[in-house]
């Protein structure tokens, strides 16, 4: 099961990235997730492990796997049987423009179960880049 999603944003990439990497507010801006907590300590980069609590999904601890600062990130949850890898981007339009990516990937021998949950996933990663966007609209000093 593989989902992706992108939105325009009248916001510089700048901002839209703030509000990306710092994952520990997610919750503060989506409803698909109720903690999220960085294990390291410090800032995002690769390596970094991400606990992260989801209603109705068991907690997973997430690793990023890539990170291009200030343009993405992905990062990867192994499960038994199941494989996560999730990635977050912003790309910039213009001056105060730039275009936002959220998507997953879910695979291995319960991908049938993936795709059984997949319209979940699908209203998550359709909730998080909605709250994405109002969070860095405000961000900006938008409404």
């Amino acid at each position: 099961m593989e989902y992706t999603v992108s939105r325009d944003v009248g916001v510089d990439a700048g901002t839209v990235w703030a509000v990306i990497a710092d994952v520990e507010r997610m919750p503060t801006w989506t409803s698909t997730m109720t903690r999220v907590r960085l294990l390291d300590g410090g800032p995002l980069r690769v390596g970094a492990r991400v606990r992260v609590e989801q209603p109705w999904l068991p907690p997973a601890t997430w690793e990023v796997t890539e990170l291009e600062p200030g343009r993405s990130f992905t990062w990867a949850a192994p499960a038994p049987g199941l494989r996560s890898v999730a990635w977050h981007a912003v790309e910039p339009l213009g001056e105060s423009r730039s275009r936002v990516t959220l998507g997953i990937r879910q695979s291995g021998p319960l991908g049938l179960v993936a795709t059984l949950a997949g319209p979940l996933t699908r209203r998550y990663v359709d909730t998080e880049i909605a709250g994405l966007v109002r969070a860095a609209v405000e961000a900006a000093g938008g409404s």
